[in-house]
């Protein structure tokens, strides 16, 4: 076989759909965000401003997370030396599960490398903990928990996004002496669409079930403690396993899951990708842990940060522009085509120094292509208002649609 030649037809065939992805070089600047220097194809350096980024709240340019982490960092050295299990573990990794836990009102935390690795370590292991467990899964969960749901070799069931009558049809078809979890999310990220918790809590109820909530897109951006929607609707009590990342709102890097003490050690006990995988950096750890600790009374930036949200949806709805709208803090503008959606995307960054990323298949489907934009509360005015204007012109420019997509 000719290998080069399989490689560059694989890759043509991205080319071809218009779905190839280029990564943009971009320098962050401390004390600057939204504010970076984009580096371009011909070597120059353009300043833009950044609106896909999933640093929320701006928390990763936060002088509490800074000084937190510089601190660590002068006290114990780059890296953590190992796995949790081999020297891994120090009282920066501690601390944060504490606040985890006290964030989420469960009796423990895990902290893993990244929330996709806690989601598919923790989902791939729960059948080794509950033997014969059927997983009930949305059809819109995340690469992580999909993939996690597969690999765990059990029985699964997919119900359709956010339909609680045919989540309850498939779980009255199965053996009711069965244990049983339903893994969903509580916001989902390319619409930015809410799940209804109360409900499905309730058949989990009816049923037996364990429920595992995905609140990555949600912690630190709601409830009265940034804890998520579990917490803005009173519903974390009700929940078994709470998944969560330390790399949106809270600006760092890591996962982790929040649960009964018994829970965590179990998959602390039985998972590959936690046992054998390398602990974040003491460092941080503890920027992760100032930031949780100064969100969980920061409200005034959730609140900006809807308020631009809203602003945003307001002014790009005024311009007959596709949106869809439920409410969240996300902005998807809908193109439903791949080559316009990177078109836009490049004139943004190249005529107007604005950066969002097209979003395409396989993220999402396949004529559903969009811009997510994601307004921080350090976005201005002035901001808002250059971005208005250059996607009214570039709409224009690509004779696209103005019809308003419905939530």
């Amino acid at each position: 076989m000719d290998y080069n030649a399989a490689l560059d037809t694989a890759i043509q065939r991205l080319h071809d759909e218009g779905r190839y992805r280029t990564f943009i070089d971009i320098e962050r600047r401390q004390g600057q965000f939204p504010h970076a220097v984009w580096t371009r194809p011909d070597g120059g350096q353009q300043d833009i401003v950044v609106w896909c980024g999933n640093d929320y709240l701006g928390m990763g340019q936060n002088p509490v997370v800074l000084q937190a982490m510089n601190e660590a960092l002068h006290a114990t050295g780059a890296g953590s030396g190992g796995t949790r299990n081999i020297s891994g573990t120090t009282v920066y990794h501690k601390r944060l599960e504490a606040s985890l836990a006290d964030l989420h009102g469960k009796e423990s935390a895990l902290v893993f490398t990244s929330a996709y690795i806690a989601n598919d370590a923790t989902l791939s292991t729960l059948p080794k903990l509950f033997p014969g467990l059927i997983i009930y899964s949305d059809a819109l969960n995340h690469a992580s928990m999909i993939e996690g749901v597969r690999r765990n070799g059990g029985a699964k069931r997919v119900f359709r996004h956010n339909d609680v009558a045919h989540l309850r049809e498939l779980l009255e078809a199965d053996d009711p002496a069965a244990p049983k979890l339903i893994a969903f999310e509580s916001i989902y990220s390319m619409d930015g669409d809410f799940a209804p918790i109360g409900e499905i809590c309730d058949l989990a109820d009816e049923f037996g079930a364990l429920t595992y909530i995905d609140e990555v897109h949600a912690v630190g951006m709601y409830g009265p403690r940034g804890a998520g929607v579990c917490e803005r609707d009173g519903m974390m009590h009700r929940i078994d396993i709470i998944n969560g990342t330390l790399a949106k709102a809270y600006g760092v890097m890591g996962g982790y899951i929040a649960a009964s003490a018994k829970m965590c050690d179990a998959v602390r006990s039985y998972a590959p990708g936690f046992i054998f995988t390398t602990s974040i950096p003491p460092a941080v750890a503890a920027g992760a842990a100032a930031s949780v600790e100064y969100l969980k009374t920061a409200q005034y930036l959730r609140d900006k940060q809807q308020e631009n949200a809203s602003i945003l949806k307001m002014r790009l709805r005024g311009l007959g522009l596709p949106i869809i709208d439920y409410g969240s803090h996300i902005v998807p503008v809908h193109v439903g085509h791949p080559v316009h959606c990177k078109a836009i995307s490049d004139m943004l960054l190249t005529q107007n120094g604005i950066y969002v990323q097209p979003i395409n298949f396989p993220t999402v489907p396949r004529g559903t292509e969009r811009l997510r934009f994601t307004p921080s509360p350090v976005h201005t005015p002035r901001m808002i208002d250059e971005l208005v204007r250059a996607m009214d012109g570039l709409w224009a420019h690509c004779a696209l649609n103005r019809a308003e997509i419905s939530a």
